[in-house]
């Protein structure tokens, strides 16, 4: 199993823009996101059982699953967030396990947004890596990006687990307070450790 390293960080944070940069590099990137949305896509794997337990009022015109709805029913459900979460996390962390065994890159970095909270894929990492900034920066990127609001971008960061407990699990952070320049020379340096501590893995 290659080096594998477990991006993660709060909504906002510039998790995407470091996992490009490290691809850019050369490593491999396993993006836990986009296998969520390969399967509840039309006639994803997970449609059918999501189907069965949420009924089809949770699924979109196309077949796929409609996101706004099911987004609004988790959030506010714990009950319905675990049944979700019972659908989805085993094909995630199956898929994202075949990914990073796949890969032929010198290591891998294998993108969880909530790879502390949920725990699902934490295993597959050698080292956790925290892609931080301030909550105020959080809410700007977030709300920039999406059509959340800014209060619904603060109900999100509440549902996840505090930027503090976040950094006192990382192995490494990188501050993404600063500009892309900044974020990419302290990229650019975690690169050069993964690749010495991935050939000492490789033995």
């Amino acid at each position: 199993m290659p080096f594998c390293v477990g991006l993660t960080g709060g909504i906002g944070s510039g998790k995407s823009t470091a996992a490009g940069m490290f691809e850019a590099l050369g490593a491999a990137v396993v993006d836990t996101d986009a296998i969520s949305h390969e399967l509840t896509a039309p006639d994803g794997a997970a449609m059918r059982a999501i189907r069965e337990q949420f009924g089809p009022e949770y699924v979109a015109d196309g077949g796929g699953l409609d996101r706004a709805r099911m987004r609004r029913l988790v959030f506010d459900d714990e009950a319905a967030r675990t049944k979700l979460e019972a659908i989805l996390h085993p094909m995630i962390r199956e898929l994202s396990r075949a990914g990073v065994a796949a890969a032929r890159a010198p290591y891998v970095i294998l993108m969880v947004p909530l790879l502390l909270e949920a725990g699902a894929c934490l295993d597959l990492a050698r080292r956790v890596l925290v892609v931080d900034c301030s909550e105020s920066r959080q809410v700007e990127r977030a709300t920039q990006r999406s059509r959340l609001s800014a209060d619904e971008v603060r109900a999100i960061m509440a549902s996840q687990l505090p930027r503090a407990a976040r950094l006192a699990r990382a192995d490494d952070v990188l501050d993404n307070d600063g500009g892309m320049e900044a974020l990419r020379r302290q990229v650019g340096k975690l690169h050069a450790k993964y690749l010495t501590l991935a050939g000492k893995a490789r033995g």
